[in-house]
């Protein structure tokens, strides 16, 4: 089974593909984003604290479930959950990861197909121009690019003929030979970024706001908002890491594994803040929610330099190879399930899947103002789910993704078993002192944790 679902070359391979699974626009924009909301420095700290004490457990749990099955989500809690206690009826936390990742790429991909469209606009010197006026390019963003509905679903489609190249070719071939080539283009471009963020005169203003805390300015909404953002940026909850955790061998060690993809995650997300926080005191940009700042606003900073259109290009570059190794991981979970529980091979389950998840993303695609009864749809009933896209995105980050979440940590800590837990962390590590306190950690503390964020949603807060 194992050879002919393919594994990785080694540690290194499954940690770049793991990352960049992790690494997307939440690290780039949302991070930075509730970082400013919540005054910096002490809400840092408290997202790291909950990174190690709730992110990295369920990453272990996970990708434990994934290795000892050697199965994607269907099949790992099928096998692992049919002689415990509720037998068969775990199986449907394999198939909710499923949903979440179909759910997740049919709009992800909406999104990620921006930087197409941008980085060729920053290459032909239009979005340089355009970028000169704010007010014009937030009308040609608005009003020209996402109500063309052909342009959405072009890029859409093309983003997606992307991912599912990458599938289609392999873990090896495929998966783990784009991430090796991509991540350290991402960390490049970065660096680039960040060296120039250190020119501005924003720059030591923004290393004070991240890096000096004052307690004083933490609220329960800011604890709550550092667990959520821990849980949510290392993509758990949805299948990716524990399908990725079925293709590495019996000699890694998972807990080394699971520490470095968050410590590089959380890494990434800070240099991103450096940079952001930088171009934001320096320009005087209003810092706003959504995402598409970075398409109306970031432009504008970078208009003023010398060399606009290069460094509008990277910049570009830098957030579609972050979504592009999201993305990769989403499909890998989908087809995963066809490759192991209907008998697919390979190729059969990257391009089916991929196509049928291209074409729902459609809807997602004219949902942005391309089609007026698709705009204007609201399943869900709430302001910001208007329109398929935003039903979508509630869904699977409010629902899908938490509720998985708390049930990968209750079984693992509460049904699993203590001798099966040991037995395969310590395969590719070696003796586990610390191995209670993580076993404390999801066993109590993850889902109480992951709990208090479905009760938040409950309550009408929102994670999108």
């Amino acid at each position: 089974m194992a050879e002919s679902r393919g594994q990785w070359s080694g540690r290194i391979g499954f940690i770049l593909a793991a990352t960049g699974s992790a690494i997307g626009l939440g690290n780039l924009w949302k991070f930075p984003y509730i970082t400013h909301e919540n005054n910096g420095g002490a809400f840092v700290l408290v997202y790291i604290g909950m990174v190690l004490l709730v992110g990295v457990p369920i990453m272990i749990a996970e990708i434990l479930v994934g290795r000892r099955t050697q199965l994607s989500p269907v099949g790992a809690f099928r096998s692992l959950g049919k002689d415990k206690p509720g037998g068969g009826a775990w199986t449907g936390v394999g198939f909710l990861g499923v949903l979440a990742g179909f759910t997740i790429l049919s709009y992800y991909s909406v999104v990620a197909g921006w930087t197409i469209h941008y980085t060729y606009l920053s290459l032909t010197g239009e979005l340089a121009t355009l970028a000169t006026d704010p007010h014009a390019l937030q009308t040609y963003f608005g009003r020209d690019f996402l109500a063309n509905g052909k342009l959405q679903v072009m890029y859409h489609l093309m983003f997606m003929g992307f991912t599912t190249g990458a599938v289609y070719f392999g873990v090896q071939k495929g998966i783990e030979r784009v991430a090796k080539i991509l991540l350290p283009l991402l960390f490049l471009i970065l660096l680039v970024l960040l060296a120039y963020s250190s020119t501005t005169s924003g720059f030591n203003e923004a290393l004070h706001f991240l890096f000096v805390p004052d307690f004083s300015t933490l609220t329960t909404g800011s604890v709550l908002e550092a667990l959520g953002h821990a849980f949510f940026t290392l993509s758990l909850g949805m299948g990716a890491m524990l399908t990725y955790g079925s293709y590495i061998n019996k000699d890694i060690s998972i807990p080394r594994a699971a520490f470095q993809i968050s410590l590089l995650d959380t890494v990434i997300a800070l240099i991103a803040c450096v940079i952001m926080f930088s171009i934001i005191n320096s320009s005087d940009i209003e810092v706003s929610k959504s995402s598409t700042i970075l398409f109306t606003t970031i432009p504008t900073v970078f208009a003023q330099l010398p060399a606009a259109g290069f460094f509008n290009a990277i910049f570009y570059l830098l957030i579609g190879f972050a979504a592009l190794t999201s993305t990769i991981s989403l499909l890998e979970v989908v087809s995963s399930y066809a490759i192991d529980d209907l008998g697919w091979t390979r190729r059969r389950a990257s391009v089916t899947m991929g196509s049928v998840i291209a074409v729902f993303g459609v809807l997602n695609a004219l949902s942005l103002g391309g089609n007026a009864t698709l705009t204007s749809i609201n399943l869900v009933g709430r302001e910001s789910t208007a329109g398929v896209f935003g039903t979508m995105d509630y869904l699977a980050s409010n629902w899908f993704l938490p509720v998985g979440g708390f049930l990968i940590a209750l079984f693992v800590g509460w049904i699993l078993g203590v001798r099966d837990t040991v037995d395969e962390l310590q395969k590719g590590h070696g003796e586990m002192p610390w191995f209670k306190l993580w076993h404390v950690l999801i066993k109590f503390v993850a889902p109480l944790a992951v709990g208090a964020i479905i009760v938040s949603v409950i309550l009408g807060r929102e994670y999108q």
